[in-house]
């Protein structure tokens, strides 16, 4: 038997690191806070974990609580457990990166459901703050996760419309991987893999030439594809 103490000092808590891409942009879900510490500051949706939920179960419930959304992409990717991370205590995190349609997805709206929370906003990676804690780290660690991960893996298609143009998808991979792409060899691999089913529809309500729509066809991918794949090589 373990020689374990009768009291725990550390607590558990989840945050979260929610993607959103709109009108040509990726964003994140922020929350102001409302109270000490860092009154006033922006800061990832997150919480403690009850000690009647699993870790996993913490995160669902926070995602729910910040986008009135259930069934959300989510995936682990790091535990932050520095000592001082947090100014009144040992706090160890766990931390989640989800991605959810912004686009034509009227359901999306931030809800800052928590006490401490003043308000929730959609900010533009690119117009990214200083945030609360350590939260600059974690939202850092996730950007570089989703960076890499983008690469072989169809998460873009999490991010995207369920109808969407090959210049929708050009602009979100070039927008998280911080570099132009070649618009043809793009087109041209996308197409090849067989993975988009392209829609006898077309772009409404726009003033330039409308553009064809097509749908990830994620039945095939799993069919077809039982290894990576490289999507911007």
């Amino acid at each position: 038997m373990e020689n374990l103490p009768e009291h725990f000092d550390s607590l558990f808590s989840v945050d979260c690191v929610i993607f959103g891409f709109d009108e040509g942009e990726l964003k994140i879900l922020l929350i102001e806070r409302n109270e000490d510490p860092f009154k006033g500051w922006f800061a990832l949706p997150g919480y403690f974990v009850e000690h009647t939920e699993a870790i996993e179960t913490a995160a669902q419930r926070i995602l729910y609580e910040s986008t009135g959304l259930k069934g959300i992409f989510m995936e682990q990717f790091y535990t932050f457990g520095a000592l001082g991370r947090h100014p009144q205590g040992r706090v160890i995190t766990v931390a989640y990166y989800a991605m959810i349609r912004l686009t034509g997805n009227k359901e999306v709206a931030p809800l800052p459901t928590a006490h401490f929370a003043k308000r929730a906003v959609w900010m533009p990676v690119k117009d990214m703050p200083e945030l609360a804690f350590d939260h600059s780290r974690i939202f850092r660690k996730s950007f570089e996760k989703i960076k890499n991960k983008i690469s072989y893996q169809p998460i873009a298609f999490e991010l995207l419309p369920e109808k969407f143009t090959l210049t929708q998808l050009q602009q979100l991979y070039e927008v998280v991987l911080n570099k132009k792409l070649d618009k043809r060899n793009f087109r041209k691999k996308m197409l090849a893999y067989d993975i988009l089913k392209e829609l006898d529809e077309k772009q409404k309500g726009v003033s330039y030439r409308a553009a064809k729509l097509y749908k990830f066809d994620k039945r095939k991918y799993i069919k077809n594809f039982q290894k990576e794949l490289s999507f911007t090589r």
